[in-house]
C-alpha cells in the first residue's frame, strides 16, 4: 500500500521545529519512520508554506496589545484552509491510497480521494484548560479549537491515539463511533540498539548506597518539580542518601537548593553531545520521577524504560497507558502525600532485588510495547485489516 504523510512543519529538519513543539515535532518523525519501515512505498508531504491572512494578522496584534487573552494564530481556520489547499494540490498528483497525518489541523479541510487516517496524541478540546498554553484562551480560539477537532473526527476514516485517556475524550466529546478508533502507544524519542545485556551491565552498576533521582522535563509545575523536590527532601530526612538531578527547566523554589540537587539546565538531544549527555544521567538514575499534573502522554516514561529505569510518576491524563504498577513503575494519585513515593522508594532500597526486578521489567515493557517498531507494526497490521 502507498502512505502519504502529511506535516505542514518539516519533520526532518529539527532545527526549524518550533520551541514549543519539539516534542510534538519529535514524535511526528518517529511516527513517519516507524511508516518507513513498515510500508515500501511511503511519501511525505511536506512542509507547507504557511500563509496568514491580513484579518488573521490584525487579530494577533489586537489581541496581543488589548486583551488579557490569547489568540492563537496557527489555529486560525483560514490558515488551515489554506494548508488544506496545498495538500489537496500534492495529493491530486500523488499515487498514494491512504493518508496519514499527525496534526488535527492540518486535515480538518482537505479533500482528497484516499481514505485518511489521524494518528494524534490527543484532541485539542482535551487539552483546553488542562495545559497552561491551553488556558486563558479567548472565545474565537476555542470554537476554532473545537472545530479543527470536529472537522478532523468527522472526515478521516479511522483515528488512532497512543492512550485510553485521548481516545475517550475523543469519543466522549464528538460522538465518534468507537470502530472509528484504535489505540496504539508511543515509543520513545531516541534512538536504542540497547540489549537485555547492555541493561544488565546498567542495573548492576547502580548501587543501593544512594537513590538517584532524575527530574526530566521543561515545565516545573505542570511536570511536578516541586514535588519532586519534596520527596527528594523527605527521603534525606529518612536517612536515605538521595540526589535528584534536575534537567530542562530551572527550578522555582523560595529557598537556596540543597546540596543533593543538581541543576543541569536544558539539554539540546538533537546534538550528539547533548544526546550522550542525557542518555548518561538517565543510565545512572535509579528512578525518573515525573509527578505531572497534566501530561496528554509522556514519551520520556519510555525512554526512562529503554534504560531499564522504572518511573514515579501521576495517575493523570495518558501515562496510564504507559506505566503499570510494578511492572514499569508506579503510578500516584494527584493527591498523593510525599510520604506515599518516599515509602515505595524505600521499601525498593530496603529490598533491592525487588528494585532490580523492577528496573529489567522496565526495559521489558520497553522492549515489547513501548517502542516505535511496534508501533509501527500495530499500525501496519490496523492499516491492513482496515484498508486492503
Amino acid at each position: 500500500m502507498n502512505i502519504a504523510f502529511v506535516t505542514h512543519y518539516d519533520i526532518f529538519n529539527s532545527n526549524k521545529w518550533h520551541p514549543k513543539a519539539i516534542g510534538f515535532s519529535g514524535t511526528s518523525y518517529y511516527k513517519a519512520e516507524a511508516l518507513k519501515e513498515r510500508f515500501t512505498n511511503f511519501e511525505y508531504i511536506g512542509p507547507l508554506t504557511e500563509r496568514h491572512s491580513l484579518r488573521t494578522k490584525f487579530k494577533r496584534r489586537l489581541y496581543k496589545y488589548l486583551s488579557t487573552k490569547a489568540y492563537y494564530d496557527w489555529a486560525a481556520l483560514d490558515l488551515q484552509k489554506n494548508y488544506a489547499r496545498q495538500i489537496n494540490t500534492k495529493l491530486s498528483n500523488s499515487n498514494s491510497q491512504l493518508v496519514v497525518c499527525p496534526d488535527i489541523s492540518t486535515i480538518a479541510y482537505v479533500e482528497c480521494q484516499q481514505p485518511i487516517v489521524l494518528w494524534t496524541t490527543n484532541t485539542y478540546g482535551a487539552c483546553i484548560d488542562f495545559y497552561d498554553d491551553f488556558s486563558n484562551l479567548c472565545q474565537e480560539t476555542i470554537d476554532n479549537l473545537v472545530t479543527l477537532d470536529r472537522l478532523a473526527l468527522s472526515k478521516v476514516q479511522l483515528a488512532v491515539f497512543p492512550s485510553t485517556w485521548a481516545a475517550e475524550a475523543a469519543m466522549n466529546s464528538y460522538q465518534i463511533d468507537r470502530s472509528k478508533v484504535e489505540i496504539v502507544p508511543y515509543g520513545a524519542n531516541i534512538e536504542c540498539d540497547r540489549t537485555i545485556d547492555d541493561i544488565q551491565n546498567l542495573v548492576e552498576a547502580r548501587t543501593a548506597e544512594r537513590c538517584k533521582l532524575l527530574f526530566l522535563g521543561v515545565s516545573w509545575y505542570r511536570k511536578g518539580g516541586d514535588i519532586a523536590l519534596k520527596v527528594a527532601k523527605k527521603l534525606k530526612q529518612l536517612g536515605i542518601d538521595v540526589e535528584l538531578t534536575v534537567v530542562g527547566c530551572q527550578p522555582i523554589t523560595d529557598e537556596p537548593l540543597p546540596d543533593y540537587v543538581v541543576n543541569v539546565g536544558f539539554i539540546k538531544k538533537s546534538d550528539p553531545e547533548g544526546s550522550d549527555r542525557l542518555n548518561q544521567l538517565i543510565s545512572d538514575s535509579h528512578f525518573l520521577i515525573l509527578p505531572s499534573r497534566a501530561e496528554t502522554y509522556g514519551n520520556v516514561l519510555c525512554e526512562a524504560n529503554s534504560f531499564g529505569v522504572p518511573c514515579l510518576t501521576t495517575k493523570v491524563g495518558g501515562i496510564p497507558s504507559i506505566i503499570q504498577d510494578n511492572v514499569n513503575g508506579k503510578l500516584f494519585a494527584l493527591n498523593a502525600d510525599v510520604k506515599d513515593y518516599c515509602e515505595y522508594v524505600a521499601h525498593l532500597f530496603t529490598n533491592y532485588a525487588q528494585y532490580k526486578q523492577l528496573a529489567y521489567s522496565s526495559f521489558h515493557e520497553y522492549e515489547t510495547r513501548l517502542n516505535w517498531s511496534a508501533a509501527g507494526k500495530s499500525m501496519q497490521t490496523i492499516i491492513t485489516e482496515k484498508f486492503s
